[in-house]
């Protein structure tokens, strides 16, 4: 965390590409360009940019209270799914010598282009612009070198072609690219599909999240790349199966399957509330099974062959995620501290419309099954996956 009299040595350089300054604790847009721009890192100054409410232009706090609400709203910047892939953030209130501020600290991504809202912005000099064409190739071309995660990296099997470009041109970039920015491009596709991170020009090849994403036959290069749904006639794995599907192909389709999937196989039944009121509950919360779902995919190692299991039983539902916890994730901290270990599918989730907000998915799943009167989800954690139970209301 920036010290105190580091930070005014930034606010009395008036020329910094380093630091924003701003008298307004409402400009939510403004904040999050500024954020955008300092994770993208286009000088390269390899050090976090500060983004500071509640001084003028030269630098002087101006006087206002620095609330625990305006703390937060400035923190959810970073998970409200706007900017992908998420910055890292820090904020934090600091008592100078005339008066409070609020102090965001951002620090560099390492899969630049950053957008918020579809647009890469980036500080030029003191200011912020949309990032050009070149800009963009440089941010695109000093990801290569940082790929750390299995999803940036390039499927060197696959191929340009292998990747439909009706479905890049019609669903992903109308969502993850503003329609100015579109309209202005003539850029060729596999250029496009680099600032997106679904192409590597270094190998010519798609990334694994292109493949997966844009690919007809994800798991032809990734083969666990599927979700295999039984229906069981009874409470264990040995009983009769009734059903049996798996559900594959791009993200979207695999996703838009999962929804129908719960449409068919969540039931509801008359609960009594009182003695002489009765009212129509499901087995499961929709929402909680969803969500469940939806974070196994997004966080399961796509390195394994096996795919995500989602076993339904007469009493209770058992979701296998093959990968274990991620980073600095724990069962101690679990579910409250999350690390990504594939940023751009969960990008692309977010994107596509799936996800709303990053990091409260279990949250919203628990309070859920909570509300319909299902027990809480029970978690379980082995070096090499993660599984979930949920009991139903009435088996």
């Amino acid at each position: 965390m920036i010290s105190q009299e580091e930070l005014l040595e930034l606010l009395g350089d008036l020329e910094s590409d380093r630091i924003e300054r701003t008298q307004s604790a409402t400009h939510t847009d403004k904040f999050a360009q500024a954020v955008c721009a300092f994770a993208n890192d286009l000088p390269q100054h390899g050090q976090p940019g500060y983004l500071i409410i509640g001084v003028d232009d030269q630098g002087c706090p101006t006087g206002f209270h620095v609330t625990d609400q305006l703390l937060r709203n400035l923190g959810a910047l970073r998970s409200d799914g706007n900017i992908l892939p998420q910055p890292a953030i820090t904020v934090h209130k600091m008592v100078l010598p005339d008066g409070e501020v609020a102090v965001v600290e951002v620090q560099p991504s390492d899969l630049p282009p950053v957008r918020y809202k579809g647009r890469v912005w980036i500080r030029v000099g003191p200011r912020k612009a949309v990032a050009n064409e070149q800009e963009e190739r440089i941010l695109s071309e000093r990801r290569v070198s940082r790929a750390l995660t299995f999803d940036a990296l390039p499927c060197l099997d696959a191929a340009l072609s292998d990747l439909s470009q009706e479905r890049f041109a019609l669903v992903y970039r109308r969502k993850a690219v503003a329609e100015e920015v579109i309209a202005e491009n003539d850029r060729p596709l596999a250029v496009q599909l680099a600032s997106l991170r679904l192409y590597d020009l270094r190998h010519d090849c798609p990334t694994n999240a292109g493949v997966l994403l844009l690919a007809d036959r994800p798991a032809h290069w990734l083969p666990g790349a599927y979700v295999q749904f039984v229906r069981f006639g009874g409470t264990r794995p040995v009983d009769p199966v009734i059903n049996e599907k798996q559900l594959k192909g791009d993200l979207s389709s695999l996703l838009q399957q999962l929804d129908m999937l719960l449409d068919l196989a969540i039931r509801q039944h008359p609960v009594f509330v009182t003695g002489l009121r009765e009212e129509m509950r499901s087995d499961y919360p929709r929402l909680a099974v969803r969500e469940l779902m939806l974070n196994a995919i997004m966080h399961r190692d796509y390195q394994s062959t096996a795919p995500v299991r989602f076993f339904w039983f007469d009493d209770h539902i058992e979701i296998y995620n093959p990968g274990g916890l991620y980073g600095a994730a724990s069962p101690d901290n679990f579910p409250h501290r999350t690390d990504y270990r594939n940023p751009l599918v969960a990008q692309a989730m977010r994107t596509l419309g799936y996800v709303n907000r990053f990091g409260v998915g279990v949250q919203r799943a628990q309070e859920a099954l909570k509300i319909n009167g299902n027990p809480a989800a029970e978690f379980h954690f082995d070096p090499y996956s993660v599984s979930v139970t949920m009991k139903a209301i009435n088996p």
